[in-house]
This record gives structure tokens, sequence and C-alpha cells, in this order.
């Protein structure tokens, strides 16, 4: 081991306020200051220490490692103990008088309050004939998740893991593992509460976990009716995505999807003609688009260019319910038809500099829509824009992620997840093209989906789980890492399953008792749509989609709605 670092700087007035009080340091040392702490972490460097930035360690700790890294803006305040091979993330902190020795990896932004030891060894005592000190040491080693705050007087003992997020009250000693998310106290620690929704059971055996799905489609089937009467307003003749909302263009199609899916034909409510002529009815000839209602129950004038935010999902939706009601768009997609190809590559260069994975995604999803549209009605202009869309997809695909845009902060991957589950839909699987890097998406979405923020199961929402089962389905002929595909799969269903509310069906959001309150937790008609489409693509990568008795068509459709490699070169 290397020897122990003995100089110690003092502030201007010859007391130590700086080493005792670290998170300081950087906004109140004087320059001199400064220079002894950079002086020092260059003799700790010579010695194989690495610090990231603005870290700082106090001359009056005990540095004498194997192997130290701190990551940015991570500090070890006086009296600290630090040995053996200790490896910190970012913006943690190690408080006076703490002892971290052997083994131990601490994430990101990990606190760790005063007089505590995390002990990454143990002596062994197999034989007792020897005296302890001279059996061997064993080293499973600690390791610290992410945002994972250590109260004072804690003690750690080595093999524990402590998932992210979790809290360890003070005066704890910890023997096993901690979940994520788990506020632990007490000798032995156990669970006191939970800092986040605590995690879901593991997923039930297969045949349980069919005959579960089988149960639900039945109940679904059964109250289908009760589900789309509850939206339908008898006085505008209009569905409503929930009681005493306003009318949508969406909640029309929305009902259109649920009724096929569960009725296996159009909603009972009104006759499937009088559907088919409002919706067409709502098309503006000049622009081929769909304005949203307004409370006169006509759709309003979209503006012209590609697109109009408020107009843009209608592409998808209303096209979709046309086609499972037996019709189609009354005119092309004007504004997809008329541009010419060079103002398409210059609204796919504008989506680069606007640099929204999620943006960039919905526009390319509406432009690959409208084009399929148009060419359902004999229109295929501007020639080449198909052939520069999907060539542009794979040129700029990332081989690190198999998708476009980079994580947002601390890597993130929300908005990447999602914009390219909008972007494929709309264009690989709608048009039957292979996506490029398919196993680089599988790892990517099982990074994503590990991201307690939107997969504890009081945090999901519809957009989130869709945006990872379908990607994992289009990509599961790969095989590359099937069994834990199948076990996410399998674990999101059985979760799905139990937010059905019965006559009410599902809401967007999983509820709890922060979120109840909130208008996407309330069942309607498009977490039900949606929902019902994520079931079924779970249930299908779990192998047990059989026992649902439908297959979304609509927007959601697994299999694609045409076939580009079937085209006449």
């Amino acid at each position: 081991m290397s020897p122990t670092t003995t100089t110690q700087p003092t502030t201007t007035s010859g007391r130590h306020d700086l080493d005792y009080e670290p998170w300081r340091f950087w906004s109140e040392a004087d320059a001199a200051q400064r220079d002894r702490q950079q002086a020092l972490q260059e003799e700790l460097a010579g010695r194989g220490v690495r610090c990231g930035e603005r870290c700082f360690v106090s001359a009056l700790a005990s540095v004498t490692t194997d192997v130290l890294e701190l990551g940015d803006r991570t500090y070890v305040a006086a009296g600290a103990v630090i040995s053996g091979d200790v490896r910190a993330g970012r913006d943690c902190s190690v408080n006076p008088y703490t002892v971290v020795r052997g083994e131990v990896r601490i994430g990101d932004a990990v606190r760790i309050g005063a007089h505590t030891s995390l002990l990454g060894f143990n002596h062994t005592m197999d034989d007792p004939d020897t005296e302890i000190h001279r059996q061997p040491l064993r080293v499973q080693g600690i390791t610290i998740g992410d945002d994972v705050w250590i109260g004072s007087h804690v003690v750690v003992l080595d093999g524990v893991r402590v998932g992210g997020k979790a809290v360890l009250a003070a005066g704890a000693v910890v023997t096993k593992d901690v979940p994520p998310g788990a506020v632990v106290g007490g000798n032995p620690a156990r669970v006191l509460k939970w800092r986040t929704a605590p995690p879901a059971p593991e997923a039930p055996p297969r045949d349980d976990l069919a005959a579960a799905v089988a149960r639900f489609a039945d109940a679904a089937r059964a109250q289908a009716r009760a589900v789309l009467d509850r939206c339908w307003d008898p006085a505008t003749g209009l569905f409503l995505d929930a009681p005493g909302v306003s009318a949508t263009v969406r909640a029309q199609c929305d009902a259109v999807e649920v009724a096929d899916l569960l009725l296996d034909g159009p909603p009972p409510q009104l006759p499937a003609t009088e559907q088919v002529d409002r919706l067409r009815s709502w098309q503006d000839a000049s622009t081929g688009m769909m304005g949203e209602l307004g409370p006169d129950g006509v759709a309003r004038r979209p503006v012209t260019g590609l697109f109009d935010p408020e107009a843009a999902y209608h592409v998808l939706s209303v096209g979709y319910a046309l086609e499972l009601l037996g019709s189609r768009f009354a005119h092309p997609v004007a504004v997809v038809s008329d541009a010419s190809l060079e103002d398409v590559l210059h609204g796919l260069r504008e989506q680069d500099r606007l640099a929204d994975p999620w943006a960039t995604g919905h526009w390319v999803d509406v432009l690959g829509t409208a084009l399929h549209r148009n060419r359902e009605l004999g229109v295929d202009t501007p020639p080449g824009a198909t052939e520069a869309l999907l060539g542009r997809l794979l040129s700029r695909a990332d081989p690190r992620t198999g998708m476009w845009g980079r994580p947002g902060p601390d890597g993130d991957l929300l908005l990447t997840v999602n914009g390219y589950y909008r972007a494929t839909r709309g264009t690989f699987a709608q048009h039957g093209v292979p996506v490029p890097y398919p196993e680089r998406v599988v790892d990517t979405v099982l990074a994503h989906v590990r991201d307690a923020r939107y997969f504890h199961p009081g945090r999901q929402n519809a957009c989130n789980v869709l945006d990872v089962a379908h990607p994992l389905w289009l990509t599961r002929a790969t095989g590359h890492r099937s069994d834990e595909v199948v076990d996410v799969a399998r674990t999101l269903l059985g979760q799905a399953l139990g937010r059905w509310v019965p006559d009410q069906g599902f809401a967007f959001r999983a509820s709890d008792a922060s979120t109840a309150s909130l208008p996407q937790a309330r069942p309607g008609l498009q977490g039900t749509e949606m929902w019902l489409a994520i079931v079924w693509i779970l249930a299908d990568l779990a192998g047990v989609s059989d026992a649902l008795g439908y297959r979304p068509r609509g927007v959601h459709r697994p299999e694609p709605a045409a076939d580009l490699g079937a085209s006449q070169i």
C-alpha cells in the first residue's frame, strides 16, 4: 500500500474549516488554498489516484489505496480513512471520519454521512486453532447504486449491494442487499418504507400468465360496451376520451380501435357508415390534413406546410380508423404530395437542427404514414421521398445504440427510445424494412427499461411502455438477449393486466397516492387503446398472445401496413 498523505494546509485563519466542510471549498477557498489542493492532487496522481474536475481531498484524510478513482465534484473530508480498491462516481461525498476500506464501488450522487464505515472485506474464522489475525481475508466487495443517501454512523458489511435511490438511516447496520428505492434502518437493517415505488413481484409462471391473460381478455370483451358507452356523448354524437372532457378527433379513432380489438367490429353507438362519412368529412381537401375539433364539433382548418402540430397525429389515427372501418382518406395528404423532394429533405434537416429525438420521431412517423396513405390512393409524390427518408435514417443511425439522437443529461434515454419507436413505426415497421443495428437496439432498450424514473410500476405510462415493447418485438428475430427480453415482457405484462378498471378500461398512466388525481390517471379511450395494444405485444414476446383472442390492426399493428420489398424496381 502507498504511504499516507501527511501535508496539512490550513485556512488563512489557521483553522481547517474547509477540510471538514469541503462542499464549500471551490466557492470559498483562496488562491493559496487552491494551489495547495492542486499540489496534493498531483501528488496523489503520482500514486495512481484519479480525481475528476473540481474534486477535493483533504490533507487531513488518510488515503492508502491500491486504486482510488473519484468522479467530478466528489470530495473526501478530514478524518476519512480510505484504503483498498475504491471507485466513486460524480457528486459523491465522503464526510468527516468516514471509513471506506476494501473493494467498494460507489455510483453517482452518493452522500455518505460522518462516522460511517463501508467495509468491503472481512476476516475469516474457519480454523478455531488459528488466531483470527493470521487467517486469510475474504473480499466480496460492496456496491452502492446511484443517488443513495447513507446517514451518519452507518455500517455496511462486505458483500452488500445497495440499489439506486435507497436511503440507509443513521445508525443502520446493513448486512444484506438493499432493494432500489428502499429506506432501511436498525440493526440488522430492515426496510422501513419506500422512497420510490417498491419493486414489482416476479412474473408468474408461463401457464399462470397465460391464464391471467385469458381472464383479462374475457373481462375486457365483456365490458367493452360499457367502456364505450361511458365515453359516448349522445347529445353531440361524438366520443369523448373520458366523461367531462371535450370531444377530439383522436377519441373517435380510439373508439374505433377499441371496438375492433374487443368487439371485432365498429363501435355500436353509431352506424359504421356514419362514422366513415364523419371521419372523411374532417379532411381538408387543400392540405389533406385533419384539424382538431372546435366547440361546435367541426374540424378546424389546418395550417399549410409539413406539418400542423395540432393535426399531425390525425394522419395516423384517422387513416387507420378508416382502414378498420373498410375505408380510406377522401383526399391525398397534399402537404406531402405537393411538396418537392427538397422540401422533404429540408424538413428532415430542420429536425436535426432541433435535436429533439422524440420530436424528430413524431415528424418522421407522420411523413412515413402520409407517404403510405398517398400511395394507397395512387399518389406517389414527391418521387424518391420514401427512399430518401429511409436512406437518411439508415445513414444516421448510431451504431452504438441503434437509434437516433443522443441521450439526455445523466444518460437519460427516454426521448431517444420514445423517438425511436415513433420513427421506426412510420418507416421500417410500417413499410416492412429491417431496422439497422437491431442488437444494439435491444441493448439500449434493456438499459432504458431499468430506469426506475419511468418503469417502477407506479410511474409507468402507456407511451413509455409501448416505446420499449415495440422495439423489442421488432428486433425479436435476432434472438439477442432473448431471455432478458422475455423476462422484461412478462414483468411489464403482469403489471399492465392489473391496471384494467372494470367498465372503464385503462388510464393512460399508472396511478398511486400522489398521482391518482391527475387527468392522465383516469381511465379513458386513449389509455385503453394503447394498453390493449401493449398487452398484445408483451404477451407475444412472452409467448402467450394466443390467450388474448385479439391482435392489433390499427395504429399499433405489429405487421407492416405496406411491403416495399414487394415493389418493382
